[in-house]
């Protein structure tokens, strides 16, 4: 070993004090700059990886909230149509029921007019009867050149339209 140390001109003493310079800076380098270092970069990567769980759960919360929309959606639509079925079934009733109504009014405004027309008609024949006697009697009393009494020619008049 003597001879590696006088070819290399090495000095035992320089050497071990460069271990000990060498072990004090390493140790002070690891207190003072590789564990704060390795602290801060555990910290971030706990940071990331508490930042991917969050985005991994938020994921999955959005596709519930996907889901969960496109059931209250498919509800709504649903809801919708019932209203909409259900108010066309309620105009139809309604319509159905004015239709109804209308007819009846109509049926018994016909009813009233067929009565009055019948009533005009009657009171028209009796009119037509009176008149009818009363030309009776004019011709009777022409034909005949006298006239008798107002009622006996009534009566006679009467016997004959009957």
């Amino acid at each position: 070993m003597e001879s590696i140390i006088s070819v290399f001109h090495l000095d035992v003493k320089l050497l071990i004090a460069q271990m000990v310079n060498f072990a004090i800076v390493l140790a002070v380098l690891y207190w003072l700059a590789f564990k704060p270092l390795i602290k801060v970069m555990s910290d971030r990567s706990a940071k990331i990886e508490r930042g991917l769980k969050e985005a991994e759960e938020i994921s999955a919360r959005l596709e519930g909230a996907k889901a969960e929309q496109a059931q209250i959606l498919a509800e709504a639509k649903r809801e919708a149509a019932e209203i909409i079925a259900s108010s066309r079934t309620i105009g139809e009733d309604k319509k159905n029921q004015l239709i109804a109504q209308a007819k009846e009014e109509i049926g018994k405004v016909i009813t009233q007019e067929k009565e009055q027309l019948q009533a005009e008609k009657a009171k028209t024949l009796q009119e037509l009867k009176a008149e009818t006697a009363d030309l009776v009697v004019a011709v009777c009393a022409k034909l005949l050149g006298e006239q008798g009494s107002k009622e006996i020619d009534k009566n006679l008049v009467n016997k004959f339209l009957k």
